[in-house]
């Protein structure tokens, strides 16, 4: 899913950052009262022994020895506000420690405030202004040639290159960073655990685990068990995700006992939580039971502490599989509350609520639950696009910049300084209009790019769901060959689905060629088949039973034509010899019951049998669905194409067209365009699968689209809200 990408992105880009010096878990936590906006620094300081004593400490704290102290628990003071959102304290006590460090600081002092400056601002969801300040930073770690901060920096450098989509760039700073710190047994780990990661989100399982495995050494070559505990569990959880459950249950549990040695609550809990959705997957909800309540015992929610969010949304999936949708409800509703607007989790938390909702009985709240998960998914997707689009718009602009530049270095050394000027005024004006035109160009073509694949997305999901709306021949020839009455089954304009071996025989004595795939009014004789076309139109009018005899081969056959009840179009025709057709008048209806039902879910039908007032007002309701639909198909299609709807029945091959008085009808489907005519057994699938054909086939405007579209949602609201589809 999208959703579950963004999701992965922005936990991603939250472990690469974890370089920069503060706590991974804390990349998801965004203030919704920070200000929106990506800003420039201050470039007015404070006073420093002001400042300073506006923190605790005395005016003589940012001179001599003692300023590497001060600059360092100013660091230590930005940390904490940052760790909880708030930013603009942040801001105020990182400007404190530039005016303490001076004009001109050390290399080392500078290369650290432009990390910090960094972080902040890649906490703020600012990656651009984010990566400039890393840049600064690995600017002043060469100047000091100081291979570990360049390696460092090279990591921040990748992390925000993988905010802004790049992930190529996010690839090559990591690769960088690795080549930098290789000699660093402390330090190579984590470019090693960021590659894994970056591989694990591209889907090369094999890559990403092999620098999970390397990771994992160093980490135990340098006696740091709790980040080898922690590459564990991600290794584990990347198992998961490709559908290996065993290893990655395993890795899970090898973390899960490392770090029960250590006092790091944050991957422990992670780690339950991991373990619980492994538990899911393989049905065993005792155990994810089990790790969920053991994720949320290790919360220390007396000092404050909240239970991370994908570990409440195992907690509420067991609570709802184990029947308990309102606690689990609550659960989620708790988990919300500590998120913020941008999180990455909201989409699959509010999924979570609408099934509890629907476990409940509540669709109101259930659908308005969908429709949220749905908004902060787009939200998501829509702030990743515009961080993308600003990074290409960047770039495309510095390569204009640097082309300028020489354009203008290379007029200068062959021209006077009088027409120098003059043509670069000329130019200057040209490549303006140029640049400003590009851009257009570019988001138009960025604009239309993304609108195309939407719209190839939704033509190839339209012409899947169609077909697996429809007769599945395969499944309806082995349920007649386990018959041995004569048994055919026609779609709507009498050509024939299957047929057993005893129907083939009865109908073809002796042929080779198969009677499946020929219209059966072909196989008749002019009288006969005239019979057999009034019978299905009969058929299509009252829904009842019709029977008729034909002759093949000099042999009388007593038949019978009925629809098969499962909604989807098909009609059995059963057949008997005249001698055996008091024994065997309603084969038909038996027939019926052999009939494996078509569709996208087998397991499921319209109940149409006589219920209460409520659900009497709800198959009313439904009917009145089908009918709108069918008219908005028919309305689209004549919008679209200029077309009527005989020719969206001819093209379209879901409805049977047929010749009344001299001229060509649909009657079948023209009895779905009326209330007081719709059928009472209403071939439901057809009309759907009617809608799905207009979706995918015509050029439709977005508006006719959007409002086709609903229609669609409304009937297959009724039909999931019953067990139709």
């Amino acid at each position: 899913m999208v959703e579950e990408k963004l999701r992965r992105v922005a936990a991603l880009a939250a472990v690469l950052v974890g370089s920069l010096g503060v706590g991974a878990d804390a990349l998801a936590a965004a203030d919704t009262h920070a200000p929106l906006a990506c800003v420039a620094a201050t470039t007015v300081l404070p006073d420093p022994a002001q400042c300073l004593r506006g923190y605790g400490f005395d005016s003589a704290a940012g001179r001599g020895d003692r300023a590497e102290a001060t600059l360092a628990a100013l660091y230590k003071r930005a940390s904490t506000h940052m760790d909880l959102s708030q930013f603009a304290e942040a801001t105020q006590i990182l400007d404190c420690a530039e005016a303490v460090a001076g004009a001109h600081p050390s290399a080392a002092i500078a290369q650290e405030l432009a990390r910090r400056r960094g972080v902040l601002e890649f906490r703020r969801e600012c990656p651009l202004q984010a990566l400039n300040w890393f840049k600064r930073a690995l600017a002043e770690a060469e100047r000091s040639e100081n291979r570990v901060a360049q390696g460092k920096n090279w990591t921040n450098i990748g992390a925000a290159l993988l905010r802004l989509g790049d992930v190529r760039g996010a690839l090559q700073a990591q690769t960088a960073s690795l080549d930098l710190l290789r000699g660093v047994p402390t330090e190579a780990a984590r470019p090693l655990n960021n590659l894994a990661e970056i591989y694990r989100d591209l889907g090369d399982a094999a890559q990403a685990s092999r620098y999970y495995r390397q990771a994992h050494d160093a980490h135990l070559a340098t006696g740091n068990q709790v980040e080898a505990a922690h590459t564990l569990e991600s290794w584990g959880a990347s198992l998961l995700d490709r559908g290996d459950n065993r290893g990655g249950e395993a890795l899970l549990l090898q973390a899960r006992e490392a770090l029960l040695k250590t006092d790091n609550r944050k991957y422990l809990q992670r780690t339950y939580a991991e373990l619980a959705r492994a538990a899911q997957a393989r049905g065993d909800l005792d155990a994810a039971e089990r790790w969920a309540r053991s994720g949320l015992a290790a919360v220390n929610a007396g000092a404050g502490e909240i239970a991370p969010a994908p570990l409440q949304l195992q907690a509420a999936q067991v609570e709802r599989l184990r029947g308990r949708p309102r606690a689990a409800l609550q659960r989620v509703e708790a988990a919300l509350g500590a998120l913020s607007a941008h999180d990455g989790d909201r989409p699959a938390l509010l999924a979570e609520a609408a099934a509890a909702h629907e476990a409940l009985g509540e669709w109101p709240q259930a659908m308005a639950a969908l429709r949220r998960s749905e908004q902060a998914a787009r939200v998501l997707r829509e702030a990743q696009y515009d961080r993308e689009t600003q990074w290409l718009q960047l770039r495309f602009a510095t390569a204009e910049r640097d082309r300028t530049i020489a354009a203008l270095a290379a007029q200068n050394r062959v021209r006077s300084l009088a027409l120098w000027l003059t043509v670069v005024s000329a130019l200057a004006a040209l490549l303006g209009l140029t640049v400003f035109f590009l851009r257009r160009q570019q988001r138009a073509r960025v604009a239309e790019a993304a609108r195309r694949a939407r719209l190839d997305e939704e033509i190839d999901y339209y012409r899947r769901a169609a077909d697996e709306l429809g007769v599945d021949r395969a499944r309806l020839q082995a349920a007649l060959d386990s018959r041995e009455d004569a048994v055919l089954v026609l779609d709507g304009a009498g050509q024939v689905l299957a047929a057993n071996r005893a129907a083939s025989e009865l109908v073809q004595p002796g042929a080779q060629a198969p009677v499946a795939g020929r219209g059966f009014g072909e196989l008749l004789g002019g009288e006969d088949a005239r019979r057999f076309a009034q019978a299905l139109e009969h058929l299509e009018e009252s829904s009842a039973p019709q029977r008729l005899a034909f002759s093949f081969g000099g042999e009388r056959l007593n038949a019978q034509l009925s629809e098969s009840g499962h909604g989807e179009g098909s009609i059995v025709l059963g057949l008997r010899r005249a001698e055996h057709s008091a024994a065997g008048h309603s084969v038909a209806e038996h027939a019926v019951d052999a009939l494996p039902e078509a569709g996208a879910d087998a397991a499921v039908e319209f109940k149409v049998e006589p219920a209460g007032p409520g659900d009497e007002a709800l198959r009313s309701s439904f009917r009145r669905a089908l009918v709108e639909l069918m008219l908005a198909v028919v309305e689209a299609w004549e919008r679209s194409t200029g077309q009527g709807r005989l020719e969206l029945a001819e093209k379209s091959r879901i409805w049977r067209v047929t010749v009344d008085d001299g001229r060509l009808r649909a009657r079948a489907m023209e009895r779905y365009l009326s209330l007081s005519k719709l059928p009472r057994q209403p071939r439901w699938r057809d009309v759907l699968r009617s809608g799905y054909y207009v979706l995918a086939e015509c050029p439709l405007e977005e508006t006719v689209r959007g409002e086709l579209q609903r229609h669609v949602d409304a009937v297959l609201a009724y039909t999931r809200r019953n067990a139709l589809v």
